[in-house]
C-alpha cells in the first residue's frame, strides 16, 4: 500500500511486482494514515477470497519465521483454533531486541493502560504482527474504523474481543530496524491515549448508569419507608 510515499518505496514495490506475480501494489493519491491503509489492504484481500490476512512490518522487525506458528494457531482442525493471532512481545517467551529503553517503557505503559481501560486480557494489544481469519474482518464494520497510527491495532483487537472472537497471543521476538526511522511521534501517542480513554469511559457508562439507577431506587424506597 503506497500512500504517495516520497521516498520511492512505491516505485520499488512496482519493480518487485513486475517480476513476481505474488506481489501486488496499491497506490493511493493521498497519505491517509496507517489505519486507512490497513483497511484498504484488508478490503483488497477480502474481495479476492483470501481466507487469512496477515499484517506485519516489512523492515525486519517481525521475523517471517514466526508465520508458520501463527497460521497453525488458526487451523480449524485444532480444538483450540483461534480467530485472531497476535504476535506478542509481552507474554512469556516474547521479547524486544535493540530497542531504546524509553520506547519499551512507552510501549509497555501503553499496553498496560489499554488493558486496564478496556478490560481486555491481551498483553500486547498495540503490536502490529497479527493474523485474522476473513470471517473476523467481514463481521467487523471496517467502514467505522477511524483510528490512525498504532491506535488502529488497539481498535481492531478490542473490536475482535467484543465481537466474541477467540484472540490468542503467541510469543515473538521484535527486533528494532537497522535502517530507516520509526514513524512514532507525539501525535500518534496522543491519538492513542485519547481514543483509548474515550473507549474506556464509554465501556463504563452503562455500569455507571445502572449504579446510579440502583442508588435512586434505593433512595426512593427508603424515603417511602420514612
Amino acid at each position: 500500500m503506497d500512500d504517495s510515499s516520497p521516498d520511492g518505496t512505491g516505485e520499488l514495490a512496482d519493480e518487485l511486482a513486475a517480476t513476481d506475480n505474488r506481489v501486488h501494489v496499491l497506490h493511493r493519491a493521498v497519505k491517509a494514515g496507517l489505519g486507512a491503509a490497513y483497511v484498504a489492504g484488508f478490503r483488497w484481500a477480502l474481495q479476492r477470497g483470501y481466507d487469512v490476512v496477515v499484517e506485519m512490518d516489512a523492515d525486519g522487525s517481525h521475523a517471517p519465521e514466526d508465520l508458520p506458528r501463527m497460521l497453525a494457531a488458526l487451523a480449524k482442525e485444532t480444538p483450540t483454533a483461534a480467530d485472531v493471532v497476535l504476535g506478542s512481545r509481552y507474554v512469556p517467551g516474547g521479547r524486544v531486541v535493540n530497542w531504546a529503553r524509553y520506547r519499551e517503557w512507552l510501549s509497555r505503559g501503553g499496553n498496560i493502560y489499554s488493558r486496564l481501560a478496556l478490560g481486555v486480557k491481551i498483553h500486547d494489544v498495540t503490536g502490529g504482527f497479527r493474523a485474522y481469519r476473513r470471517e473476523v474482518l467481514e463481521q467487523l464494520d471496517l467502514s467505522t474504523v477511524a483510528s490512525q497510527g498504532y491506535c488502529f491495532q488497539v481498535d481492531l483487537a478490542w473490536r475482535s474481543v467484543r465481537a466474541g472472537f477467540t484472540v490468542v497471543e503467541l510469543p515473538i521476538t521484535f527486533t528494532e530496524r537497522e535502517q530507516g526511522q520509526s514513524k512514532m511521534n507525539g501525535a500518534i501517542v496522543l491519538e492513542a491515549l485519547w481514543r483509548v480513554t474515550v473507549w474506556g469511559v464509554q465501556r463504563r457508562l452503562p455500569n455507571l448508569r445502572r449504579s446510579s439507577d440502583s442508588d435512586s431506587t434505593s433512595s426512593t424506597t427508603q424515603h417511602s419507608q420514612l
